[in-house]
Order: C-alpha cells, then sequence, then structure tokens
C-alpha cells in the first residue's frame, strides 16, 4: 500500500474509532506492516501539526489517537458546551502519583504510603477514568489492583509511563512504611 493510501486509512481508521487505536490493530487492518503504519502515522502527526491543522493524531504508547487541537479547544468547548474536568484535589494527586509509580497497586498500598484512607481519592480517579482496575492481587481478600488510562496519559500530556519524571522512591516510601513495599512487590 502506498503512503497517502496508508494515511487516509489511519485518517478513516481513527475518526471512526474516536478512542486510542493500538498500530498493531492498524497494521493488520490495512495489510501492512508495522513500521509502515508506525512512520505513516508520525508523518501524519508532523503533517497536523506543521499546517496547524484542527485536529492532532497525538501518539499514547503504542496507539494513536485522533483529537481537536489545544489551540481550538475555547471553540470546541463552545460547540459542545462541555465543561473543563474538574481539577484533581492535593489528595487525588497524591494517590495517583502513587499508582502512576508503584501500578499495578492496590488500595491499601497506597492508604500505607500517604497513611490515610484512600478509598474516596480512588474512587473519585476511576469516575474521572485516570485509573481502572487491572485484576486482583492474589492474597487473601483478592484486592483490586489498579493502574493508570490511556486518559491519564492525554491529561497529562504523556506518550507513555516512561515520560514519568524520576523521582526518589525511597523518600516515597518513607512516607509510609518502607517494608509494605517491598512486601507488594514480591507478590507481584
Amino acid at each position: 500500500m502506498e503512503l497517502s493510501e496508508l494515511q487516509r486509512a489511519i485518517e478513516a481508521i481513527l475518526f471512526a474509532a474516536g478512542e486510542p487505536v493500538s498500530i498493531q490493530r492498524m497494521a493488520i487492518a490495512t495489510a501492512s506492516d508495522y513500521k509502515d503504519v508506525e512512520n505513516a502515522a508520525k508523518a501524519l502527526t508532523d503533517e497536523y501539526a506543521f499546517s496547524r491543522r484542527g485536529i492532532r493524531l497525538v501518539r499514547l504508547e503504542d496507539s494513536y489517537q485522533m483529537c481537536s487541537s489545544p489551540e481550538q479547544a475555547q471553540y470546541v468547548t463552545t460547540a459542545l458546551e462541555t465543561r473543563k474536568p474538574p481539577k484533581l484535589s492535593a489528595s487525588q494527586l497524591e494517590a495517583l502519583t502513587v499508582i502512576a509509580y508503584y501500578q499495578p497497586t492496590t488500595k491499601a498500598f497506597v492508604e500505607q504510603i500517604r497513611g490515610v484512607d484512600s478509598s474516596y481519592c480512588v474512587g473519585a480517579l476511576l469516575n474521572k477514568k485516570l485509573i481502572e482496575e487491572c485484576g486482583r492481587l492474589n492474597v487473601p481478600g483478592r484486592p483490586f489492583l489498579y493502574r493508570t488510562t490511556p486518559d491519564f496519559l492525554r491529561t497529562f500530556g504523556l506518550r507513555s509511563l516512561e515520560e514519568l519524571p524520576e523521582i526518589d522512591r525511597a523518600q516515597m516510601e518513607s512516607l509510609g512504611e518502607p517494608q509494605a513495599a517491598e512486601q507488594q512487590e514480591m507478590q507481584l
């Protein structure tokens, strides 16, 4: 498939999907090589940004999503009468930080690090679709495991979790009980 045809196919797929679509899935759908799809999507991303179009392609780990340009946000908001998502409270941001850096993790681990009950924060982050359940820990009680979502990456302008800033994990663990982190890592 030639480049322009592949780019048109990628545009159509991403427009219709309305959510992130993996490069692998687009490669299968277009009967193309993974690298060819990746290069075509990258070229489209650059083209949209260079020509200052009203849409953008955003890469989220191994997926792409079509979205409106940030410069056009006021028009989109006015036209669709949408409101900005509520800001995160300090406690929600703390809980989200623990989950982002130690994922997959449990609510109990978040509570150990923070030193306070985190039920409300975890529930609020789930409602805002910044985190999601991703299984259960294989211990008595089988607590839910949580991880961040593609919405988390979009909200914070990240392509992947590798772009998270470095932290001093020892300092973060000193807020809670250091042994708890070691125990959780051993259980996973």
